[in-house]
């Protein structure tokens, strides 16, 4: 992984807010948030819809930039990089893991995957062993020639998550990644992300409104208009890995 894994924060939020003009009026998304979360660290964020969980997702994936306050992502300040490097960053750095799956329809499991270093410019031979081991760790070994519509939804999510794992992304972002998913699948894909945790030592930053999602993490937030309402350790609801 990455030399910035040195650092022993993953995520550092200093009052930071995000304000949006809607007509004439301000919204107030963030406001005055701070956060710090270690390495190593599967953190839920919970919230009723409004609450900013969404944009505090935004925000760390450096989809969007602070109102305010400042941003780091393992100890790099991201208001510090031009748009180039930020998405070089964003890129290397952090894996996404989408409730819609994003994957090409007309591209295989396999080459879906690849998509995130086929972008940095590496050549697909260079690459498909890497995925190949990735898909195997997934549990698709016997899928990697599958389109998505050839695939069900357990398993498109599980080619979403090794496509998130290819470039080594030290940071995890979920945005209600079990949010399509039946009960059952979605805890096997819940299970699969701790286990990342556990044995790789991974940051996953989980966006939920599961109350049995949030029970795999260590730590859970939850939202209210913007702030931090509460911050609680791992709930005791689901046996861990």
């Amino acid at each position: 992984m990455s030399h910035l894994q040195a650092h022993q924060t993953a995520v550092q939020l200093r009052g930071v807010s995000k304000v949006y003009r809607q007509g004439k009026t301000d919204v107030r998304a963030l406001d005055n948030l701070s956060l710090s979360i270690p390495i190593g660290q599967f953190v839920a964020i919970m919230g009723a819809s409004g609450s900013g969980k969404s944009t505090l997702l935004h925000l760390i994936a450096g989809l969007t930039a602070p109102s305010s306050g400042t941003l780091a992502l393992f100890g790099q300040a991201l208001n510090s990089l031009n748009d180039n490097a930020l998405t070089v960053f964003r890129r290397r750095q952090i894996g996404f893991i989408f409730q819609a799956f994003n994957l090409l329809p007309t591209m295989t499991a396999l080459e879906n995957v690849c998509l995130p270093l086929l972008m940095d410019g590496k050549p697909l031979a260079a690459i498909r062993p890497k995925a190949m081991r990735l898909l195997e760790q997934v549990g698709l070994a016997d899928r990697q020639q599958h389109r998505p519509d050839e695939l069900s939804g357990g398993q498109q999510q599980r080619v979403a998550i090794a496509r998130a794992l290819i470039n080594d992304a030290a940071l995890l972002l979920g945005d209600e990644p079990t949010g399509n998913l039946d009960s059952k699948t979605g805890e096997d894909v819940l299970q699969l992300l701790r286990e990342l945790v556990n044995e790789q030592g991974r940051t996953l930053i989980l966006v939920t409104h599961d109350p049995k999602a949030a029970a795999y993490a260590d730590r859970i937030i939850t939202l209210s208009d913007g702030r931090i309402l509460e911050q609680l350790g791992a709930l005791d609801a689901l046996p861990h890995a």
